[in-house]
């Protein structure tokens, strides 16, 4: 059994990391897959997403050069879904996080992250909202973090900007509902991928003072993520509309 087989997705950030785990998982339960990304090859090496679904499923896939700060780049991506068959399921994954001294963040430092992490998803939602309105629904996943939830002195601006997308998130399920289109979101803990900056690393120390604090005792991975994603995309789902779903191993569970 395939949970989204005849399915068209259209995933921002598709190339490395959670969006790359999510497209690929999209692929396996029968979707045709968008993948959308400003690079295409992934951070963590291998094929490109578009490439690998189509060698191991049996799911179409096509990769479209995607910058998601340009609201009209959208519609790029839209249209390749119509050459599929229209978009289903869209994934506001693309984001981007570096810590930060909250005295010392620049105004261009601050604009940057709301572009690519609020503006993009405002953009990429309502693009996709636009066309499932004319084929008959849909659904819409926007990728938050925990940080979205609970506050951290680290990184200030990413906590503003994932705060952002969570009512986002509840005001669009709200507003689209009538459409029938659901909206949904997803909050990742720690999760293995290369989110940060290319030049940040992290000790064998810090990381085992991470995992401590995680009560399932690890990092998540983003296949993690990519389940709840699949559940949310598909119609065991569907009468699942402005809910966050926290996958982060019971991390926030005792904050």
């Amino acid at each position: 059994m395939t949970l989204l087989e005849g399915r068209v997705a259209v995933v921002t950030g598709g190339s490395s990391g959670i969006g790359r785990g999510i497209s690929l998982a999209f692929a396996e339960q029968g979707a045709d897959v968008v993948v959308c990304d400003v690079r295409e090859d992934p951070k963590e090496g291998g094929l490109p997403t578009h490439e690998k679904i189509e060698s191991d499923t049996d799911a179409s896939a096509t990769y479209v050069e995607l910058d998601v700060t340009d609201p009209s780049a959208f519609e790029n991506a839209m249209d390749a879904a119509e050459a599929f068959g229209g978009v289903d399921i869209m994934v506001n994954n693309a984001g981007v996080w570096w810590p930060e001294d909250f005295l010392t963040v620049t105004e261009d430092e601050f604009q940057r992250m709301m572009d690519i992490n609020v503006k993009g998803v405002y953009f990429g939602a309502q693009a996709a909202a636009g066309r499932m309105s004319q084929g008959g629904g849909g659904s819409i996943i926007n990728i938050s973090s925990v940080n979205g939830i609970y506050g951290n002195g680290g990184y200030p601006t990413y906590t503003a900007t994932k705060g952002a997308v969570r009512t986002l998130t509840y005001s669009l399920a709200h507003g689209l509902g009538e459409r029938d289109i659901r909206v949904n979101a997803i909050h990742p803990g720690a999760i293995n991928t290369k989110i940060g900056p290319e030049d940040m690393e992290t000790s064998e120390e810090q990381m085992a003072q991470l995992e401590a604090m995680i009560p399932l005792g690890r990092r998540g991975e983003p296949d993690d993520v990519a389940g709840v994603a699949v559940f949310l995309a598909s119609d065991l789902a569907k009468y699942v509309t402005g809910e966050s779903i926290v996958v982060d191993g019971g991390w926030t569970s005792w904050r």
